[in-house]
């Protein structure tokens, strides 16, 4: 039993709160637990996001609410919580907002730390958010073509699978948030995916978020781009994206069975 995707977004970077984490998934018996935090919380990746802020006036009032810390505190609590003795396997690593203008700025910050894994994951299309409730629909869902969002969601994921800076995918197919659904057969593309991510020898996550989220449907990927990962023999690791304590290890057993 796997969580490999857990947020210490909403609290402090503290042993106390990341101890908490690590109990809710002691009690939903999860057997390894991967804690992490988003690079929009830290000061050296910062620049990254200049673009979503000059893109739109959401955006960057969503940005600039945010109280960004030194990596260094960060390191500093990985270190305390590797010399803890814990109850199950905990690893430690950082969602990475990918874009592909950011690749060689990636790879020379994300070298300087010994994560156990990294996760790519895309959160905006060209410097447009596609996951925000409050503003996505109008600044790209009700504006663009789905197919084409779809499209170039996955040209990003093949730039960013081909980087060969992750260890992890996450949510790979987290663009059915709002169920807007693309009229392509979407098959070539996953076929893509999955070949590559055979090829470079990266997991694809299994993520559980976006049902319990956002209410949809699918319990975790959806069952067409799941069959194809399988085909392929790529490894697929269950994730629940969990932003607080309680979410800890959800739906995990289920989508493991």
């Amino acid at each position: 039993m796997i969580d490999g995707h857990t947020h210490l977004e909403n609290g402090p970077l503290t042993p106390d709160y990341c101890m908490e984490f690590i109990e809710a998934a002691v009690a939903k018996g999860i057997d390894t637990l991967h804690i992490l935090d988003h690079t929009h919380r830290f000061i050296e990746f910062a620049p990254m996001y200049e673009p979503l802020k000059k893109a739109d006036p959401r955006q960057k009032a969503w940005f600039e609410k945010k109280q960004l810390e030194p990596l260094q505190t960060y390191f500093d609590l990985i270190a305390e919580m590797k010399s803890k003795q814990l109850p199950i396997e905990v690893k430690f690593g950082l969602e990475v907002c990918y874009a592909p203008r950011d690749k060689a700025f990636l790879k020379d910050l994300l070298q300087q730390y010994p994560y156990d894994f990294l996760i790519g994951s895309i959160h905006s299309i060209d410097g447009l958010l596609y996951d925000m409730e409050a503003f996505s629909r109008e600044i790209l869902w009700d504006k663009y073509d789905t197919n084409a969002i779809y499209q170039r969601y996955y040209e990003i994921m093949e730039d960013m699978i081909c980087s060969g800076l992750f260890t992890q995918i996450g949510h790979p197919d987290q663009l059915k948030l709002f169920h807007y659904t693309p009229t392509m057969d979407m098959t070539p593309i996953y076929e893509r995916i999955a070949a590559l991510a055979k090829r470079y020898h990266v997991q694809m996550e299994n993520n559980t978020g976006i049902y319990y989220r956002y209410h949809h449907e699918d319990m975790g990927t959806n069952t067409a781009f799941l069959n194809i990962l399988k085909q392929h023999g790529v490894d697929i690791i269950t994730a629940s994206d969990a932003h607080r304590s309680e979410h800890v290890g959800m739906y995990i057993k289920e989508i493991s069975e």
